[in-house]
């Protein structure tokens, strides 16, 4: 930059700089949160897949054991600690299934930071959005003017963004109702 550029232009120069390298960083940011997004999804179908194959395999077992239970006239003490593992079974399922909750709430949480780093980009953006025009002589009015305008539309655009994301997630838990986070 030649060293009679106005200041008002060295201004513009530098936030459009300090811009594009913070929109590089929200760009490496939102390309992990993305691949964490994949990643969770990924590990939660397979999760609840191994989780539903467990599942049927128990109550086949159960059913057979009911059977053997009905032919062979096992005695009540017998019967009797065979519902206290089927009850724990069925509580231990409910846990997973709750467990298995978290998925949707993360997701939001992800959704939601994702919104916000494009928000930052979009408000980065504002920094080198501007009038190139300069009159010699009044830059410090200019420069402030310059500042008021860029503080104006970062408001504006921050305004947008909160009102864009709700403070909390929730999901519907089977066992217990909602759950809210935040």
């Amino acid at each position: 930059m030649r060293m009679d550029t106005p200041p008002i232009l060295k201004l513009r120069h530098l936030l459009a700089a300090v811009s594009g390298h913070g929109k590089q960083h929200l760009l490496r940011v939102e390309a992990d949160l993305l691949q964490t997004t994949y990643l969770l999804n990924k590990a939660i179908e397979d999760l609840s897949a191994s989780f539903i194959s467990v599942h049927d395999s128990v109550t086949k077992q159960q059913q057979i054991l009911d059977s053997l239970i009905e032919q062979h006239h096992f005695n009540h003490a017998e019967t009797k600690q065979l519902e206290v593992f089927k009850q724990n079974i069925v509580n231990e399922v409910n846990a997973v299934i709750t467990g298995l909750q978290f998925q949707d709430l993360t997701s939001q949480l992800l959704t939601r930071t994702v919104n916000h780093v494009n928000g930052l980009k979009d408000l980065l953006q504002e920094l080198v959005t501007h009038d190139e025009v300069v009159e010699l002589g009044n830059e410090q009015e200019q420069l402030i003017n310059f500042l008021e305008e860029v503080d104006r539309k970062l408001h504006v655009s921050s305004k947008n963004l909160a009102a864009g994301s709700r403070p909390s997630v929730k999901s519907q838990d089977m066992a217990t109702g909602d759950i809210e986070l935040f």
